[in-house]
């Protein structure tokens, strides 16, 4: 088999597992958002399996360029088109069309606009009724709350449902990173995949989505660490960081590699004062409501307890365990330390590595917290798939230094 046909064969093994995955999520599923999205998506999948059954049985194979392009299209059938249908359902009155984080991404929004603050106090949440008080907590960063200010400022109509947002800043994000790729990889297909078709993605973006704009801002960054734009890479990856904590393990890893590289002037300033810059309007207007949900909600110490409950090693440790959540802690801070020591002794030379870096600690961590889902092991899938393409592209060292801020005489 050809190396070009073996890429085929692979990619139709993608989309007809997809499919399958999508068909018994439609047909099975608990959820009633997953349940909508697979009775869409495993058409999209369909189509692409056909597509690229036909050229295998015509023995047509083409090349990169249409296997982009119909990752592409994919990505739109399979996770675009049901969010847009689930979203303008939702505007029609379905209340079963968006999972929790969409609501809650909404209300910090709307606390932001009507409050200068996107959370709640302690005493706000303990005022809830008790089937609401889940509901109450935002445990994102504050920069989340931007995603929600559309329906904040607008009202409920369907394009200003949070997730329409998110798409947005995905398909710009991961748009953005593969054109910065391309001149040294043209197409890093398996890439693209792994950002937009897998089902994991294409689910979490068309009915919860908050991880997805992240994810790819993170993506982003890297491309433009492994083009030499430092600075560029640390606006990107301090905006993901000013939305949701697990981008910061992104931020440590990049800010080594700009460090290692000469870089840290131009990263740093970026990567590390947008996150604190969004920080202190919740500071200043009330410290112990950011402190409440994005501190103590996450460690186990808010008024109900998150519903994050996959069972990985970390979490049947937590329960299963005498003193298990100080037990899984603990782990999870000895993971972190092996990994910080190794970045110190065997830094990052190229984005590549630093993506193995984030993919394998997020891989650690993800396992090893007390409280996590499946759904956050797309970070890490993504960071090692996209890591040979990021390889790929290693600018010299005195290149690196200056293809930013580059004189203009």
């Amino acid at each position: 088999m050809t190396k070009p046909a073996g890429r085929l064969a692979v990619d139709l093994g993608l989309y007809l597992i997809s499919a399958a995955f999508a068909l018994v999520t439609g047909l099975t599923s608990t959820l009633l958002p997953h349940r909508a999205w697979g009775l869409i998506a495993w058409w999209g999948y369909l189509a692409a399996t056909l597509l690229v059954l036909v050229q295998l049985f015509a023995r047509h194979v083409s090349g990169d360029r249409f296997r982009a392009w119909l990752a592409w299209l994919t990505w739109a059938a399979v996770a675009l088109v049901p969010l847009v249908v689930e979203a303008v359902q939702r505007a029609g009155g379905r209340t079963d069309r968006a999972q929790e984080e969409v609501l809650v991404v909404e209300a910090m929004g709307k606390s932001l606009f009507e409050h200068g603050t996107p959370y709640l106090s302690r005493a706000d949440i303990a005022a809830l009724p008790l089937d609401e008080r889940l509901m109450g907590y935002r445990p994102y960063q504050p920069g989340m709350a931007i995603f929600g200010l559309p329906r904040a400022l607008a009202g409920d109509h369907w394009w200003t449902d949070a997730r329409v947002w998110f798409a947005i800043t995905a398909v710009l994000a991961v748009g953005s990173a593969v054109a910065l790729l391309r001149a040294s990889h043209p197409f890093p297909v398996r890439a693209i995949q792994a950002a937009t078709v897998l089902p994991v993605t294409a689910l979490t973006l068309a009915t919860g989505g908050d991880d997805i704009p992240v994810l790819a801002l993170c993506l982003l960054a890297l491309a433009l660490a492994a083009t030499g734009r430092y600075g560029w890479s640390g606006v990107a990856v301090g905006v993901a960081a000013a939305a949701k904590l697990f981008a910061f393990p992104v931020v440590a890893v990049l800010a080594v590699l700009a460090l290692f590289t000469g870089n840290g002037r131009r990263y740093l300033p970026f990567a590390v004062g947008l996150p604190v810059l969004v920080l202190l309007p919740p500071l200043l207007v009330n410290a112990d409501s950011l402190v409440e949900n994005v501190l103590r909600f996450p460690l186990g110490h808010g008024l109900v307890t998150s519903p994050a409950q996959s069972p990985f090693p970390g979490y049947l440790v937590a329960q299963n365990l005498p003193g298990g959540h100080l037990v899984a802690s603990g782990l999870l801070g000895a993971a972190a330390l092996v990994i910080g020591w190794l970045l110190l002794r065997r830094p990052p030379r190229d984005a590549g590595t630093a993506a193995q870096y984030c993919g394998w600690g997020l891989l650690a961590a993800i396992l090893l917290m007390p409280t996590t889902r499946f759904g956050y092991l797309l970070y890490p899938a993504a960071f090692l798939v996209w890591a040979p393409a990021l390889r790929a592209h290693l600018p010299h060292p005195a290149q690196q230094m200056h293809r930013f801020f580059r004189p203009t005489a």
